[in-house]
């Protein structure tokens, strides 16, 4: 009777089995009372734009590889923009989990990692042979390295800045140099500027300057009107030349993690050489008061007493 009850118990899970090829994911996720649940299945609304997201930059390197790097180039920066919203989503609707992370990390090394670099070969640095596909793989590499460390140190590192350029900002100066010169003609010069601004860009992903995240922004609280005036101004500069004007703004913030790094140094350079400075007075009086008490014959510190 015990062996028919079991064939019965594992019947409904073989028969699922046989219906569902695919596992179920399950994961754990803590629930609103702060207890530990199994859940089954992945939210719907995040992933799917994760999806939408990773579609683009499968579509760039369709794009560039058919040589049309407009197109190409524009894909990526669609990439960026459903890579800041599904992750803004999923806070706003609670929709977190560990696999939402997960994918979201493949769908940015294949957007900002892949993408990027096999564009940007195909439109300028495949003539520089060698020289070009090292500039391209160094990129893919360090947008790679650069998405593992994250994944490591999300928890430990401050939400407010990122250690190293964030992968899609160096993306959007490689689509940005390729949308710019999408229709020029691709010489020696030109290949070489672009395998090195490839091969910065990756390097800078790697790097430990400190660049703001803009994930402290408050997009649910009020701001002073002059601010919604500043953003109006920013898209009709875009509007004017987008390539060169995105290309200026990635620029500028690419800076702006060595820029806050030299002007640390520098005033931790004169912190540091301030108190000494000030304090060199009163060593010196102090030596010169043992020796004129050297010279008197009695202690230095009689007068004091």
């Amino acid at each position: 009777m015990s062996e028919k009850q079991g064939n019965r118990a594992e019947s409904p899970r073989s028969e699922e089995e046989i219906r569902l090829p695919v596992d179920e994911h399950v994961e754990e996720e803590v629930s609103a009372s702060g207890k530990k649940v199994r859940a089954k299945g992945v939210y719907l609304l995040p992933n799917l734009i994760t999806t939408g997201a990773l579609f683009s930059g499968f579509y760039a390197i369709i794009a560039g590889m058919s040589g049309n790097f407009e197109a190409a180039a524009i894909a990526i920066f669609a990439a960026m923009i459903l890579d800041g919203l599904d992750g803004r989503v999923a806070r706003l609707t609670d929709t977190q989990s560990a696999f939402g992370v997960q994918y979201d990390s493949l769908s940015d090394m294949v957007s900002f990692g892949l993408a990027p670099a096999l564009v940007v070969f195909s439109w300028g640095l495949g003539p520089l042979g060698k020289l070009g596909w090292a500039a391209a793989f160094l990129y893919a590499a360090c947008a790679a390295l650069r998405l593992a460390r994250f994944n490591t140190q999300v928890d430990t590192v401050d939400k407010g800045v990122f250690i190293g350029l964030a992968s899609p900002t160096a993306a959007a100066i490689v689509a940005s140099m390729v949308w710019a010169g999408h229709d020029a003609e691709i010489g020696t010069g030109l290949g070489v500027v672009a395998a090195l601004v490839t091969a910065a860009a990756g390097l800078l992903m790697v790097s430990n300057f400190r660049y703001s995240s803009f994930k402290k922004l408050d997009f649910k609280g009020r701001v002073p009107f002059v601010m919604m005036l500043a953003i109006i101004l920013v898209f009709s500069l875009v509007t004017i030349d987008p390539p060169r004007v995105l290309l200026v703004i990635a620029i500028i913030y690419t800076f702006s993690g060595p820029a806050m790094w030299v002007w640390t140094t520098l005033r931790g350079r004169q912190k540091a050489a301030a108190p000494s400075a000030v304090g060199g007075a009163p060593e010196a009086s102090a030596e010169d008061a043992v020796q004129e008490g050297d010279n008197d014959g009695q202690p230095s510190g009689s007068d004091k007493h």
